[in-house]
């Protein structure tokens, strides 16, 4: 049989379908009188290593010692009986063509019935045969047609490469039980127990079984799964671990009396029972998400004859089989939403308690965050196998239908329509299966896939991909090798996700040297031989445990990442400081522990604070009480004093009311002072704010000194946000006083203050710096973000790019909101909603090295380049990278789109830092016309006038004509002014910018002198003003202590003069962005790492 391959399997020899004759039958030998009908069943085999092969079984009977006489006691020959013998043909598939397998058979079974007993062998040797010859459809939307007559059979394709192929009805399940019996199923096999199915139907119990795993997808049954068992296999029973088997409903009585917690399932009756109880004694799954799936399941139309009752009867069987498989993959697609909600529900909070970085899952403080009558099914499923694998997906990072639906269900993102699936028929199969027969076949079916290439072309990117795939493969067969290697090269300007790694690599392996030599004279193919080898992905995981012994820095640092007390690593570095003061530079671990067990106390005192309605209504939404002080006397009378992020007041005793103390803006001073009282004097605080005249005191006796340390550190916080507008400085304003609050706990000595003093990080700035941000800045500057909030430390903004949008999105694909994509360092791109600037999109990972330059096409894609040579593509709707542009061989420096062009016909430029120039067809993706410029770094591109300007030295590219230069000069960046004539112009070692007349390249008639500046890094123009981003002149020390070192310059263009000098980073500006000429944004490098968006005038 022909081989085909298997993008899962280890190598492509292995076939994906083997056929087998025998008499096995699962109840064993029969012989009968009589001839029965024909009958299905289906099986699954799973080896050591958990791969698994499926089988569709056709039983049917012929006779036997037909005709034969026998001898009976010395009286002579008689004619033997007519007897009837059952036997199987079993097709096995790596795949779960449960439907087209079967409906091949039925195919089969037409011919077996006329042919004579010798010829049957022949017949299915030629049926397998033919079978070999048609190849799997790649994931995605192209199914493939055949024709064994007299049926037009369909092969699905896997929805994508995580989903196994669906060929099979799902609703067979919600035929067989109610929707909470459903439920009280899927909740033991989440619980991993040792489920038995039950039915007097051998065909049910694998159809039923396969629907049931597929109910929990992403979940993957981890234990042995045998759906039907053989009278002979009943012993595996006895297994101590967990399993999923199936049984013929005639030993139901023996199991149960013979074996101990099994979970019983009659699939026939819809009933489930334990081999001890009647009844299943389990945690059921949550009642919030229970009841969600019994309400959808309430809407699905599982009745196929009941739903069609109002059409025309069908008079042709097959427009009867197409309207069936319609109706079913509707049906099908509809069920697997309800089945993936309800996983979702189950585990939606699970992403809450991960550290990605150490990849630890905090369980305990999970479970903490269930109901009480949910947490017992939570700590079985917790436990489990299945729930580890899952895990280790979340940990990855693996963006699959979980994490798609769980993003839809929290963001703006809008539920996607199921595309519409498309069929590609095979030819029909060679009347002789010689090799010539079956290489023309091949070279037949290879044309066929160059025609729909050619006129799918420009339309659909994704078909072209499979169709590229599919083609691939063929060739592969063929031993066209350099034409399977172009194919699926092709893949990366389609659809990068169904590339097909292992073959390729094997094809690279198997190329014949003149092969080899061919493949690296075409730079696309080279590029695939020099491919790096694929890096398997992280699947540890721990839980969370505390250290027992004692911590050095590094190890103290990555231990209180672990346990999600803080993730800043400067934060960390002073909390060390703090609990090392004046000792060995470790920590000892009891000394962790009881500084943790001080952190989580405080973490639930803060949501156990039980305030009055009217104190309540007295605060914002998102106000919580974080501190509460004991009962203390003050000058406003008795009570507690509670702080939150925005404010301090007084929980007055006796009858308990609300009396504000000062919003934390407002506090003009903070001192300790004492008070007499009889022969004493008691410490007491005083606070003067600028909302009243006198001051608050209060008499905090040994709580002074603490109260004072907090209070001035949420003072500083709230000082250093309002004054740079970033409300970051207050998050971790808070979480230094909680970290403070720790440690005065967790040590108890006289220098407890001293040492948490350490960890008030804006007080001592607020001492130490003026505080002051200039007028100009303040008055410009609108907002500031950090798209490095989820990462341990600060990363450089390398590229900013807006995309222009809707503000209010209807869910319409041209109605949404504007977004800002941002380039961080190790190839990583975070995407904010550019309405209300909260972060969409964490973390979308492109290749792992430093991102140069991004450009938006049409509300659809974004390109982006990269130190790494590559183009990725990002598709704007599904916030995922498919797409990669190989034909750069050096760091790609920069993009531009010919905007006169057409939308439709977009032509769009980059170049990389050898001088390669190529022009792109933006919707094809092909190379029209390629230019290599000779120079040692080109650094970006721009199109102005139909001439392409290209920068470290000014070339001047006209389109339609040859390359022209202009006098050699090194610059970082450079505007274009064509309705004036000018060409402005920056140096990276300059303090200034030169003008130049763009018909006059000799000589800069104008030099701007840009004060308090070290350098030039970016440069862009926004209405009748140059955006200048500068180096600070304090780069070098390495050091910001807050300390504002980079500017932003805004320079008139009608007086060359600087109209403002904005200071809002510590460390250079790397790039700016404009957001339709209302806002500039500016990203800084890393000492830094945030954005500062400007208001233009």
């Amino acid at each position: 049989m022909r081989a085909h391959y298997d993008t899962e399997a280890n190598g492509w020899m292995d076939k994906w379908m083997y056929m087998y004759i025998s008499t096995f039958k699962p109840g064993g030998l029969q012989v009968t009188s009589e001839q029965k009908e024909e009958q299905f069943h289906f099986l699954v085999f799973t080896d050591i290593l958990g791969n698994k092969t499926h089988g569709v079984v056709m039983q049917c009977y012929r006779p036997i010692l037909e005709g034969m006489s026998l001898y009976q006691n010395g009286r002579g020959l008689s004619k033997c009986p007519k007897l009837f013998c059952a036997y199987s043909i079993c097709v096995i598939s790596k795949h779960p063509y449960f439907t087209a397998l079967k409906d091949c058979l039925s195919c089969l079974l037409i011919q077996l019935r006329t042919c004579r007993l010798s010829d049957m062998e022949e017949r299915v040797k030629e049926f397998a045969a033919k079978l070999t010859l048609v190849p799997i459809p790649p994931p995605g939307q192209l199914h493939l047609m055949f024709t064994i007559r007299p049926l037009t059979i369909i092969l699905p394709s896997r929805e994508d490469k995580d989903h196994p192929v669906i060929d099979l009805d799902l609703h067979l399940p919600f035929l067989c039980f109610r929707p909470q019996q459903l439920l009280q199923v899927l909740s033991c096999l989440l619980q991993e127990q040792r489920v038995v199915l039950f039915s007097a139907d051998w065909a049910r119990l694998t159809l039923v079984a396969e629907s049931l795993l597929l109910f929990l997808q992403p979940l993957l049954w981890q234990h042995p799964y045998v759906p039907v068992l053989a009278k002979g296999m009943l012993d595996f029973l006895m297994a101590p671990t967990a399993f999923l088997m199936g049984c013929h409903l005639s030993h139901f009585a023996d199991i149960s009396a013979e074996t101990d917690d099994l979970i019983l399932i009659n699939i026939d009756n819809g009933s489930l029972s334990t081999s001890t109880f009647d009844t299943v004694d389990l945690p059921d799954i949550p009642p919030v998400a229970a009841h969600c799936f019994t309400q959808r399941c309430k809407l699905l139309r599982i009745h196929f004859d009941l739903d069609q009752c109002h059409h025309a009867s069908c008079t042709d069987i097959s427009e009867q089989r197409a309207q069936r498989r319609t109706w079913q993959r509707s049906l099908n697609s509809d069920i697997q939403r309800i089945a993936l909600e309800l996983i979702v529900n189950i585990f939606r909070d699970v992403s809450s308690h991960l550290n990605y970085e150490h990849r630890v899952f905090h369980s305990e403080e999970f479970l903490k965050t269930r109901e009480p009558a949910e947490q017992l099914f939570y700590k079985k499923v917790l436990e489990t196998h299945i729930f580890h694998s899952f895990l280790k997906d979340r940990l990855n990072r693996k963006m699959d239908s979980f994490a798609r639906m769980e993003l839809s269900t929290r963001s703006e993102m809008q539920n996607t329509t199921p595309k519409p699936i498309k069929v590609f028929k095979l030819p029909d199969f060679p009347a002789s299966l010689s090799f010539h027969s079956v290489q023309s076949y091949y070279i037949e079916l290879i044309q066929q896939l160059g025609k729909a290439i050619f006129y799918v072309q420009s339309e659909n990117s994704a078909m072209l991909a499979r169709y590229y795939y599919l083609r691939g493969l063929i060739n592969t067969l063929c031993s066209r090798r350099l034409d399977a290697l172009s194919d699926f090269q092709n893949l990366n300007k389609t659809d990068t996700a169904i590339f097909p790694t292992r073959l390729v690599t094997w094809l690279v392996d198997s190329l014949q040297r003149d092969e080899r030599q061919q493949a690296e004279r075409r730079p696309e193919l080279k590029r695939l031989i020099l491919k790096k080898p694929l890096v398997e992905p992280d699947d540890h995981v721990k839980k969370f445990q505390l250290p027992c012994k004692p911590l050095h820095q590094e190890e103290f640092m990555r231990c209180v990442q672990e346990c999600r007390i803080v993730r800043d690593v400067a934060t960390i570095q002073r909390l060390f400081d703090a609990l090392t003061d004046s000792q060995p530079k470790q920590v000892d671990p009891e000394l962790f522990r009881v500084f943790y067990t001080f952190w989580k106390d405080m973490e639930a005192e803060a949501q156990d604070v039980n305030l009055p309605s009217d104190v309540i209504d007295r605060l914002d939404n998102s106000e919580c009480v974080y501190k509460l002080s004991s009962c203390v006397k003050t000058s406003h009378g008795v009570g507690k004093i509670a702080m939150t992020q925005k404010r301090l007041f007084l929980l007055t005793e006796g009858r308990p009311g609300f009396l504000e103390i000062t919003k934390f803006r407002d506090i003009q001073e903070v001192k300790i002072t004492s008070v007499p009282f009889l022969l004493v004097r008691i410490p007491s605080l005083r606070i003067q704010t600028s909302s009243r005249p006198e001051a608050f005191e209060a008499n905090l006796k040994t709580e002074t000194e603490l109260w004072n340390l907090v209070i001035k550190e949420m003072w500083a916080g709230r000082k250093m946000a309002d004054q740079h507008k970033d409300p970051q400085y207050m998050t971790q304003a808070l979480t230094n006083v909680l970290l403070i609050d720790a440690v005065t706990g967790c040590l108890q000595n006289q220098r407890s203050i001293t040492a948490a003093s350490k960890l008030a990080y804006f007080d001592k700035i607020r001492q130490e710096v003026p505080m002051i941000v200039p007028k100009t800045t303040s008055e410009t500057l609108k907002h500031k973000i950090n798209p490095s909030l989820d990462l341990a430390e600060p990363q450089t903004v390398h590229v900013l790019l807006y995309s222009p949008g809707q503000l209010t999105g209807t869910g319409k694909v041209g109605d949404m909101n504007p977004k800002l994509w941002v380039a961080l360092s190790g190839g990583k791109v975070v995407v904010f909603d550019a309405a209300s600037w909260s972060m969409l999109q964490d973390c979308i990972q492109v290749g792992q090295s430093q991102l140069n330059c991004m450009i938006g096409l049409v509300q659809e894609q974004v390109w982006i380049g990269s130190q790494d040579s590559v183009i990725y593509i990002i598709d704007t709707h599904s916030m995922s990278c498919n797409k990669q542009l190989t034909e750069h061989r050096h760091d790609v420096t920069g993009l531009a789109v010919d905007a006169s062009n057409q939308p439709n016909s977009l032509l769009t430029y980059s170049c990389s830092r050898d001088g390669m120039i190529l022009q792109w067809d933006s919707s094809s993706l092909k190379v029209k016309r390629q230019f290599l410029l000779s120079c040692d770094y080109l650094s970006s591109i721009q199109i102005h006038n139909s001439a392409l300007w290209c920068c470290e030295y000014t070339l001047k590219i006209t389109l339609h004509k040859d390359l022209q230069s202009m006098p050699s000069r090194l610059f970082m960046c450079f505007v274009c002014l064509f309705q004036r004539g000018q060409l402005w112009t920056g140096c990276a070692d300059s303090v200034e910018l030169c003008l130049w007349h763009t018909n006059n390249h000799r000589h800069p008639f104008k030099i701007i002198s840009l004060p308090g500046s070290s350098g030039v890094t970016c440069m862009i123009r926004v209405k009748d003003q140059i955006w200048v981003g500068c180096r600070g002149r304090s780069d070098a020390e390495g050091q910001c202590n807050g300390q504002l070192s980079s500017q932003v310059l805004v320079v008139d263009i009608e007086s060359h003069t600087v109209a403002k000098e904005l200071q809002a980073h510590s460390d250079s500006i790397q790039t700016l962005c404009s957001a339709e000429d209302r806002y500039v944004l500016s990203g800084s490098a890393c000492r830094d790492g945030k954005i500062a968006i400007w208001k233009v005038e």
